[in-house]
């Protein structure tokens, strides 16, 4: 029985060089180190040209930083001066504003007084002689009372003083009863029930008064009497709340 013969097995000779894995290394070491040197250099080179041209790019922005920053200090003033200019506008607009309320309220005071003389000097048919003309109220904030104004006028013929007393009531009602007091206990200017007067054209009655507590005013009546020749009366009635509403 023939057995089947094996091929005999190779083997590879390698010649032993002693150092050579050594030396081949050192040689690929070598190159990279120039490899790295010479890419270094030529990015230093193409670096140093970027650089400058970083630098003139930086002068560019700078200058341009300066010329904004330049644009922005004059548009801020420019700001400021319109604020300015528009405060002085306003400030000058509300003392205009101001001016036009007092002349309007002068107006309407002259119109006022003028149409208070034109009734005394030149009077309807039925308002002649001597007239109560007003009678107003004001707030007195120290004291808490109130200030007082009465008008007296002679309507018509002015050529002689016409003369008498006035009296001034306050009617109202206490502890739900009808109560009259008059203006002389109410005031501390007036000592007696009727107040002299003496005048031509027209006389003011002023003064203040305030009222007892518990009391609560309904009407102010005015009753005006003239002696001598020219002897007449002259009666109104004022409704408190007309003359405290403002």
């Amino acid at each position: 029985m023939n057995e089947e013969r094996k091929p005999a097995e190779e083997y590879v000779v390698i010649r032993h060089r002693p150092g050579y894995r050594f030396r081949r290394t050192a040689i690929l070491l070598v190159f990279t180190i120039v490899a790295a040197v010479a890419g270094y250099a030529t990015g230093l080179a193409q670096g140093g040209f970027r650089f400058s041209s970083v630098e003139a790019s930086n002068e560019v922005l700078e200058d341009e930083l300066s010329a904004l920053r330049d644009n922005y200090t004059k548009a801020r003033q420019q700001v400021i001066n319109l604020e300015r200019g528009r405060a002085i506008d306003e400030q000058a607009l509300n003392q205009a504003r101001t001016s036009i309320v007092e002349l309007e309220t002068r107006i309407a005071s002259l119109k006022s007084d003028l149409t208070f003389y034109k009734n005394i000097m030149a009077p309807s048919e039925t308002s002649k002689g001597l007239q109560v003309d007003s009678f107003t109220l004001a707030p007195d904030r120290q004291t808490g009372g109130f200030d007082f104004k009465l008008v007296l006028t002679q309507v018509g013929n002015n050529k002689s003083y016409i003369a008498g007393l006035v009296a001034v009531n306050v009617i109202g009602r206490r502890d739900e009863e009808k109560e009259v007091i008059a203006l002389r206990d109410l005031s501390g200017e007036i000592e007696d029930l009727g107040v002299k007067f003496r005048f031509r054209y027209f006389q003011d009655v002023e003064g203040t008064l305030a009222l007892p507590e518990g009391f609560e005013p309904l009407e102010v009546q005015v009753v005006a009497q003239a002696e001598g020749k020219k002897s007449s009366q002259a009666e109104r009635t004022f409704d408190w709340d007309d003359l405290t509403e403002n």
